[in-house]
């Protein structure tokens, strides 16, 4: 009896470490690649930007460090912030950075979600010190600017809402029919604001943020830890909430307020922000985090087949590449949900890739 439960527990074993070697050998190198020496001098994107200048673009970003009482250290994306920077640069705005107390604002790297251009951020000397020495928000001169952006992080969750000065420049924006940009947690800044009438900002607008879904998934306690979720505080405040699939892109455009769900809809997000300031963006090659994300998003809406000819279709592209990473990360969260098909067929996407 023993035995032929030491022989179950053995088989057991080799099935689930040859499983993981497997997984493993489908993300290639991207694991072990390293980005951090990337520049934005060598970047073509960058390198091809418009050099007349259009105007000038705000982001703010939170000075929250912590959330809430807890010892789990938040601030701002630097994904969210790095891409939309470059999209708006290239196309030739220039970039302020303002935070909530001004001077360096807490940082959120997450090494899984980096890329060249976060990295090219990092090494750029200009960008660092816009946001190593970013202005207090009530230091703003808001006539200066053409739009505005609020980056995300958890930390907008503290210090966005209640600041009056937040509140003071959305209402300027508003009034001035100026572009309003934010993403994942950055329309955040949006829940108080009001007309002098008491209308909520938000009211009867079509706009996205990270939801309910996404933020429980991530943080099962977000109730509690939280002083509110924010898909539900924006439909409470009359929001026509729209959301798009978990961790895929989807960007809302309302007229001049333009809102994305989460990161990966960074790039969407800045670059519809400069259509609606009148311009066509600048040409860009999609990254390869960008493409797998459409390739999942075509797996949703078309199924395996299509997904798999898109992804036949990158690789047969020299210059484009499909990321390992995302496909695999969003294999696991399938697995977590019990959706054992969808991990499959992802699986099978990434095992398509050459």
């Amino acid at each position: 009896m023993l035995k032929k439960v030491g022989f179950l527990l053995l088989a057991i074993v080799l099935i689930i470490g040859g499983s993981v070697t497997w997984f493993i050998s489908l993300l290639g190198d991207e694991l072990t690649y390293d980005y951090s020496q990337h520049r934005p001098e060598q970047i073509p994107y960058i390198t091809n930007a418009i050099h007349e200048s259009r105007g000038r673009i705000l982001a703010v970003v939170t000075s929250t460090e912590f959330i809430g009482e807890t010892t789990r250290k938040t601030g701002y994306e630097l994904t969210e912030l790095s891409r939309a920077y470059y999209v708006f640069r290239v196309n030739g705005f220039a970039v302020d950075v303002a935070s909530i107390r001004g001077g360096k604002p807490p940082m959120v790297l997450d090494a899984d979600d980096m890329g060249t251009f976060d990295y090219a951020f990092l090494n750029d000397k200009e960008a660092i010190s816009k946001v190593e020495n970013s202005m207090p928000i009530d230091e703003v001169d808001p006539q200066k600017y053409d739009a505005i952006y609020f980056v995300g992080g958890k930390g907008t969750m503290f210090d966005f809402p209640n600041n009056r000065h937040v509140q003071a420049l959305v209402n300027y924006f508003w009034k001035q029919q100026k572009v309003i940009a934010a993403v994942c947690h950055g329309p955040a800044a949006f829940v108080n604001v009001q007309s002098e009438n008491g209308d909520f900002f938000v009211a009867n607008k079509a706009l996205s943020s990270f939801t309910n879904d996404e933020e429980l998934f991530l943080i099962p306690k977000a109730k509690e830890i939280f002083p509110f979720l924010l898909q539900s505080k924006l439909e409470e405040r009359g929001a026509d909430f729209i959301a798009g699939e978990n961790y895929l892109n989807k960007v809302v455009v309302d007229g001049n307020l333009i809102t994305g769900q989460n990161p990966w809809s960074v790039w969407e997000l800045a670059e519809s922000t400069i259509r609606a300031l009148g311009y066509s963006p600048v040409q860009r090659m999609f990254t390869a985090e960008e493409n797998s994300i459409q390739a999942l998003g075509i797996y949703s809406a078309s199924g395996y087949d299509e997904a798999h000819s898109f992804v036949v279709s990158i690789n047969q592209n020299a210059e484009q590449e499909v990321s390992r990473l995302s496909l695999a990360t969003h294999a696991v969260v399938a697995l977590i949900n019990s959706e054992f098909k969808r991990a499959a067929r992802i699986l099978m996407l990434l095992n398509a890739i050459e």
